[in-house]
């Protein structure tokens, strides 16, 4: 990817983000937030894809909206793109055949990759949003359907609300006891868990204190993101012999 391609306005914006259309403030490690990453990004809001309409109706008219989002991206020079939230694994085969640079939906297409690093006798553990949605459907579109995992949602607690309800400030403390105390609970109940995946892309904030209750590895977006950014963006190396 060294050839450089001339006539654009704006230049060295690898990764681009399609975000839902949300009003939720967006704190570093947030995808949302670009200080989150060491890198530029560029981001492509989808208007009206609200996320009544992709985690709860998983609807399928969203598709030639990412696309052409995606496509707007790529005409911006990005070498790879994601989105504001993973349910969108939900559509992962449709985008990535409709675009022409590589296109990750979700951090859940990193459990497979994370399975394979553990024992046999060891399973995942996903922190989802919305447990109750996050089904088949999901795991097919990334294949992970042979995954051994378990599911746990943030149903009930603050974050698990905040979209719904259009709220704007974010409540970062109470996040963060809840989902440490979420984690918490699927490691008690699943002592064979050996590693955990945030579905969510607003859960990465709070990676390091899951990992500080849990130690175990953490894996969530962010991870991805920087993953697959190094795989587009090679660097060079320096030292000496």
């Amino acid at each position: 990817m060294s050839k450089q391609i001339l006539g654009r306005t704006n230049y060295g914006q690898a990764i681009g983000i399609l975000m839902l259309d949300t009003v939720l403030q967006r704190i570093p490690g947030d995808i949302g937030n670009a200080t989150t990453f060491p890198f530029p990004v560029v981001y492509k809001v989808i208007k009206g894809a609200s996320p009544e309409r992709l985690v709860q109706e998983g609807d399928r008219s969203l598709i030639d909206q990412f696309v052409e989002g995606g496509r707007e991206l790529e005409a911006g020079g990005v070498r790879a793109i994601t989105t504001s939230c993973g349910f969108m694994a939900i559509f992962q085969k449709e985008i990535a055949a409709a675009l022409s640079v590589p296109f990750f939906s979700s951090s859940l297409l990193q459990a497979k990759l994370v399975h394979s690093l553990l024992g046999s006798d060891k399973k995942i553990g996903i922190l989802t949003n919305e447990a109750d949605h996050l089904d088949q459907r999901h795991f097919a579109g990334v294949g992970i359907e042979a995954v051994p995992k378990v599911v746990y949602g943030m149903d009930g607690t603050w974050l698990g609300k905040a979209f719904y309800e259009r709220t704007v400030i974010i409540d970062s403390e109470q996040i963060r006891k809840d989902i440490v105390a979420r984690a918490r609970l699927l490691a008690e109940e699943n002592p064979d868990v050996g590693a955990i995946v945030l579905e969510c892309t607003n859960m990465p904030p709070y990676a390091c204190y899951i990992q500080e209750e849990l130690g175990l590895p953490v894996f969530d977006i962010v991870t991805l993101t920087k993953y697959v950014y190094n795989a587009v963006v090679a660097q060079p190396y320096h030292g000496y012999l």
